[in-house]
């Protein structure tokens, strides 16, 4: 799903990306105002995600959340038919959104596994290093456990 975040959701990105979808954020885009908000989400066929009853009535397309606990904003969210199930390989960016690439024999940075040991991908937008580490397993068990 292409998904925007307002201001209120944020704590979702990185689990909803780790799910495949493709979801901006309103603050990573410097968008604070409703009408910019809504604007942008029809501009880019997304579905508005946000705590705020009456911008969710001014949305083509959105989904709101009651909750301000982001555990029980993913129930919200699955209960609303969003897919939560952690993609097989890693697909976006959890900073900036960006596509990862798989990086088979490039040397990483010390933080890093190597990838001939493990697999490694990069994102092509801002170069942060992912792989499926102690990160991925916590996402994992939060959403098994809803």
């Amino acid at each position: 799903m292409d998904l925007l975040l307002d201001a209120m959701c944020g704590g979702l990105r990185s689990y909803l990306r780790m799910c495949g979808h493709d979801v901006a954020y309103a603050l990573d885009r410097g968008v604070e105002d409703d009408a910019r908000l809504l604007a942008v989400a029809r501009e880019e066929g997304r579905t508005l995600v946000t705590r705020d009853v009456p911008l969710s009535e001014r949305a083509d397309d959105a989904l709101l959340l009651g909750s301000l606990d982001t555990r029980e904003q993913l129930r919200e969210l699955r209960a609303a038919g969003v897919p939560l199930t952690l993609a097989e390989e890693p697909g976006r960016c959890g900073a900036c959104n960006g596509p990862l690439e798989r990086v088979p024999g490039e040397p990483t940075p010390d933080y890093a596994p190597d990838p001939g040991d493990e697999a490694v991908w990069r994102c092509r937008d801002c170069g942060q290093w992912f792989w499926k580490g102690s990160h991925w397993d916590d996402v994992r068990k939060t959403l098994a456990s809803l």
